[in-house]
């Protein structure tokens, strides 16, 4: 799998972002192609009041939907969300299905669309599925592995309207990420496909899942990256869902998440590639501490451009981003393992607007602990999946951010 598009802070290549989120079990966010359709954060987002009048986020329409067209996969990563391997699945969604699933998709809205897995390329109709999409008026992007991207695919995918792909390389050396990917040959595989994509005119997003495993060399994997001539760079910070559960004790620390977080904010200031921190709001704070501290504005990358490129809020599950599985269930995002609805019952308009779920995430009232008192949150709102995997409640706070809000006294 490819770091998964279906988190809910990224595009992936959201961005196959907001993902999003790179492949889905791991990182298009909401890391897929995502984003929203504004610039930087401090001009992007400002949340809305509602039409229902509770304080919250305008989520008229959704920005960004990751979609798991297939949980089969080719590879067998150790920070899968979805604990995939090579199927087949049961239950998977039928070619009719899918296709009437993108027509509800498209009237819920016009977002970008990250068809992630899984590994895609192992359904046999993911081009006939692109190609409605891009029909729907919806923009179709795809978060394969990379292995399996052979020029003939590559030309499939421009064909059916895919202009850019997310590819996860978690390592900047191939025995390091073939044993994290858990197949010999992954790491090669992948830039041999990366090449083909490029070759074929498709842009090429990378995503990296960061641990304390990885954390040291992401010099090294922006430098890959560039190398690469990719046009944007996702850091996906892991949230150990799935087989991820087996790396818990590799997840960085709320103090490495700062640093990690600051270093980050420093190297987009020089890189030419966009950048797009995912499963980690808690950036869209540091980005204005560090703005403030330095007396400066916040401004637009150069490459930010609204679409693929953008940064709109931290945490988008339930409010611009939402997942969709393999059987048509519905989630907040990828990592997020808890219902909102299931397209075979309920339209996906239905749920995107109705769904109780997704009015709670919408809520800023509703959060608790730190996150409630914070001044940050309407930019931030911490990471529900974190929240909720760790705690059981998917309104606590942000388990891994170590930033205190003025005024703030634990337990009240």
């Amino acid at each position: 799998m490819t770091s998964d598009p279906t988190a809910a802070n990224d595009v992936a290549p959201a961005t196959v972002g907001e993902a999003a989120a790179a492949d889905a079990p791991h990182g298009v966010s909401e890391s897929g192609p995502i984003a929203g359709e504004g610039g930087h954060p401090a001009a992007d987002v400002a949340a809305r009041e509602p039409r229902r009048g509770r304080p919250g986020l305008d989520a008229s329409a959704p920005r960004v939907v990751a979609w798991e067209v297939t949980r089969s996969c080719n590879l067998a990563c150790a920070h899968c969300r979805a604990s995939a391997l090579n199927g087949p699945y049961e239950g998977e969604l039928s070619t009719a299905e899918c296709l009437e699933l993108v027509a509800q998709i498209a009237a819920a809205g016009k977002p970008i669309l990250i068809l992630t897995g899984g590994e895609p390329l192992l359904r046999p109709d993911i081009f006939t599925i692109a190609a409605a999409a891009r029909d729907a008026g919806l923009r179709p992007v795809m978060a394969p592995n990379g292995t399996l991207v052979t020029p003939d695919a590559a030309a499939r995918m421009k064909d059916a309207g895919i202009g850019r792909i997310s590819v996860s390389l978690d390592f900047p050396d191939a025995d390091a990420h073939d044993r994290f990917r858990g197949c010999p040959g992954a790491f090669d595989a992948a830039l041999q496909g990366i090449r083909h994509a490029q070759d074929a005119g498709i842009e090429i997003q990378i995503n990296s899942t960061i641990t304390r495993l990885n954390v040291a060399l992401l010099p090294r994997l922006l430098a890959l990256a560039e190398e690469l001539g990719a046009v944007s760079f996702h850091p996906f910070m892991l949230v150990p869902t799935g087989r991820g559960k087996e790396l818990a004790d590799q997840e960085l620390d709320p103090d490495d998440y700062e640093a990690a977080l600051n270093w980050i904010y420093d190297a987009q200031r020089t890189s030419t590639l966009f950048f797009k921190p995912t499963d980690v709001p808690h950036y869209w704070r540091v980005m204005r501490q560090r703005a403030r501290a330095e007396g400066t504005r916040l401004e637009v990358h150069p490459h930010a451009h609204g679409g693929l490129n953008t940064l709109s809020r931290g945490c988008l599950a339930g409010v611009g981003f939402c997942f969709v599985s393999h059987v048509g269930r519905v989630q907040p995002c990828g990592y997020f393992d808890k219902e909102a609805g299931d397209v075979r019952r309920q339209t996906f308009g239905e749920i995107w607007r109705a769904s109780p779920l997704f009015a709670d995430l919408r809520d800023l009232d509703a959060l608790k602990g730190k996150c409630a008192a914070c001044e940050y949150k309407r930019v931030c709102g911490g990471c529900r999946a974190r929240a909720y995997e760790r705690t059981g409640d998917y309104l606590a706070e942000e388990p891994y951010c170590s930033y205190v809000p003025r005024g703030w006294a634990a337990g009240g």
